[in-house]
């Protein structure tokens, strides 16, 4: 299966029935990734205070975010990337409205105090605890006070949610993309925020409808739905591992939401 962007996208040499789900869907021709689509993401960022302000966004994939984050008119983009070859392909996006580092979430070599707003996408749903805990502790280190930490994540339903239920969803879901994601509860993520200092000012959910006709015609338009369902056609193996991510995602579509929350540290006295 081969990329049609000009540089190679992350895990190109991994089979089809390996890669994680969300580079799956994205040699298939998706581009937007997110759990809660555009709209979630458009919603996050009207409320991150972009325009005029230093911001870093963390793991920002193939830039769909990036570049509406430019067009806010941010100070300074930034984006920091583990992965070479996303990293260029945002640095591609962006081009001379900033950059992009290669760089860990969870170490990202930036100054202490030197952002104002730091977002992240569908990142921290992939780590587990300590990941989570460690990237968040990050980006309360770089961002200054009163900075805004704005992050669109996979969630879970109700709060209160069976433990027997959410460790069998989260079992079936790391089957099927691949990745053992750790979604969490909107109690449950806004918990962990508190905990490195932020306040949550702001949450939003959505329905969890990435593979759903309706969100991707809004997400990537009709041309770009006719061109992810003739690859998914072409290829057996990715139709095959598509089918089977979706029975997962409609089987819990009551327990799986996207959320978006915005958190801000609080200001020097």
């Amino acid at each position: 299966m081969q990329n049609t962007d000009a540089s190679p996208l992350p895990f190109a040499e991994r089979r089809i029935e390996d890669v994680p789900g969300h580079w799956l869907l994205a040699r298939l021709g998706k581009r937007v990734l997110r759990p809660g689509g555009a709209e979630l993401t458009r919603w996050m960022l009207r409320h991150a205070q972009l325009p005029g302000r230093s911001e870093a966004e963390l793991a920002p994939g193939l830039g769909r975010t990036a570049r509406d984050i430019v067009a806010a008119q941010p100070a300074e983009y930034l984006g920091i990337d583990a992965d070479e070859r996303a990293a260029a392909i945002v640095a591609q996006v962006v081009g001379s409205a900033g950059t992009c580092l290669v760089a860990d979430a969870a170490a990202t070599t930036l100054p202490d105090a030197s952002a104002d707003v730091v977002v992240g996408e569908a990142m921290l749903t992939m780590q587990g605890d300590r990941g989570k805990t460690a990237i968040i502790a990050e980006a309360a280190r770089v961002l200054r006070p009163g900075g805004i930490y704005a992050i669109h994540e996979l969630g879970l339903a109700p709060d209160d949610l069976d433990p027997g239920r959410k460790e069998l969803l989260r079992k079936e879901l790391a089957r099927s993309i691949k990745v053992n994601a750790r979604p969490l509860t909107i109690a449950e993520w806004t918990a962990l925020l508190e905990g490195a200092g932020f306040v949550v000012t702001q949450s939003r959910t959505a329905p969890m409808a990435l593979l759903r006709v309706r969100r991707n015609l809004a997400d990537e338009g009709v041309l770009g739905c006719l061109r992810i369902t003739a690859n998914v056609i072409r290829w057996p193996g990715a139709r095959k591992r598509v089918f089977a991510m979706k029975r997962v995602f409609d089987a819990h579509r009551k327990e799986l939401v996207a959320v978006a929350l915005i958190a801000q540290l609080p200001k020097e006295n």
